[in-house]
C-alpha cells in the first residue's frame, strides 16, 4: 500500500500472485496513471500517528518497499506494459522513483522520523537463481544488470539524506502466512548490496538453510552494522538459547560482534493475513531476542 501512495500510482489486480511456496498470495499490485512523484504521501501522516507512542527509550521506525522493489512491481507479468507508455525512456523512471522516495524521505524526517528501514525483496529474489529467472519473460535480462540497477535506484534515493537519519535494509525472500519464495545464500548479492549499498545496517535472514553460511558477511564494508535474523518468524517453536549464541559467535569470523545485532528473520505479520502464530508466541519470540542480546552484549 505503499506504493499506492505514490501520485500517479493506483492499485490493481493481477490474474496471479506471487508464487510462494505451496500457496499463492493475494494478486494486489499496481499500475501507472502518470508520472510519478511523492508528495503528500499518506505514511508521512501514518508515522505521526505512531510517533506519539515514542519514550526515552523508544523510536518509531517508518518501515517503507525499497525503491528497488517498486520498480520491479512496475515491470511485474504486464505492469510493464503501461509502465512503459508512460515511460519509454527507463533513465526517466529511475530518476522519478528516486526524486519521489526523496521527498518521502524528507517528509518523514521533517515529520520527526530519525529511522528508516527499506523492505527489499528483489534482493531475496536475485539469491535464487531458479526463482528469477522463472519469473523473467525477457531472457535478455541478466540478474547482473539488475542487481546493477537496483543499487543504484536506491542509492539515488538515499541521496542527501540527513546525517543524523538511520537508514537500514532488511532482505526478504518472502514472508506469507509463514511460507517463502526464494531460497539461497547470499554470495550473488554480497558484493554489491553488502559493499557498496549506503545504509548503516542490514537485517538479514539466517534462520535456517535456505539462508545459506555466514560466509558472505565478509563483503560487508567496515561502517556498517549487520543484524542477524536467527530466530524465525514463520514457526512458533522457540529456538534453542545455546545454538543461536553459538551461530553468533559463527558469524564474528567474518563482521567483529560490536557491529552484530540479534532480531527475529522477518516480521511476524508481512501482510494482511500474518503468519501462524499467536500474538503470546510472538512476544515469547521478543523476549528471547532480548534475553540472548542481554546475554552476549550486556547492556
Amino acid at each position: 500500500d505503499f506504493m499506492w501512495g505514490f501520485n500517479g500510482v493506483k492499485e490493481i489486480e493481477l490474474e496471479h500472485g506471487y508464487k510462494f511456496v505451496g500457496q499463492e498470495t493475494a494478486p494486489g499490485s499496481l499500475a501507472l496513471t502518470g508520472k510519478i512523484t511523492g508528495t503528500n504521501h499518506p505514511f508521512v501522516e501514518h508515522f505521526k500517528f505512531v510517533k506519539q507512542f515514542e519514550d526515552e527509550n523508544t523510536t518509531a521506525r517508518q518501515t517503507i518497499p525499497a525503491p528497488s522493489q517498486f520498480l520491479a512491481e512496475l515491470f511485474r507479468e504486464d505492469n510493464g506494459i503501461t509502465t512503459r507508455s508512460f515511460y519509454p525512456d527507463l533513465e526517466e523512471l529511475i530518476q522519478d522513483i528516486a526524486a519521489a522516495y526523496r521527498q518521502v524521505i524528507k517528509d518523514l524526517y521533517d515529520a520527526g522520523c530519525r529511522n528508516i528501514q527499506f523492505d527489499d525483496c528483489t534482493w531475496g529474489m536475485c539469491c535464487d537463481h531458479a526463482y528469477w529467472t522463472g519469473r523473467q519473460k525477457d531472457k535478455s535480462v541478466t540478474i547482473e544488470g539488475e542487481t546493477a540497477k537496483y543499487l543504484r535506484l536506491n542509492n539515488l534515493a538515499l541521496e542527501g539524506r540527513p546525517h543524523d537519519l538511520a537508514f537500514t535494509t532488511h532482505v526478504c525472500r518472502g514472508n506469507y502466512n509463514s511460507t517463502w519464495a526464494a531460497s539461497g545464500g547470499y554470495e550473488p548479492i554480497a558484493p554489491i548490496l553488502f559493499a557498496k549499498e549506503n545504509v548503516d545496517a542490514y537485517y538479514l535472514e539466517f534462520d535456517d538453510d535456505r539462508s545459506g553460511g555466514f560466509e558472505p558477511l565478509r563483503e560487508v564494508s567496515p561502517n556498517k552494522k549487520v543484524v542477524l535474523g536467527l530466530i524465525t518468524s514463520k514457526r512458533p517453536e522457540l529456538e534453542d538459547k545455546e545454538v543461536i549464541k553459538e551461530r553468533i559467535k559463527e558469524a564474528t569470523k567474518y563482521i567483529p560482534l560490536e557491529r552484530l545485532c540479534l532480531s527475529p528473520q522477518c516480521g511476524f505479520a508481512s501482510c494482511e493475513i500474518g503468519n501462524q502464530l499467536t500474538e503470546e508466541e510472538q512476544w515469547a519470540k521478543l523476549a528471547l531476542v532480548k534475553e540472548i542480546a542481554h546475554e552476549v552484549w550486556g547492556d
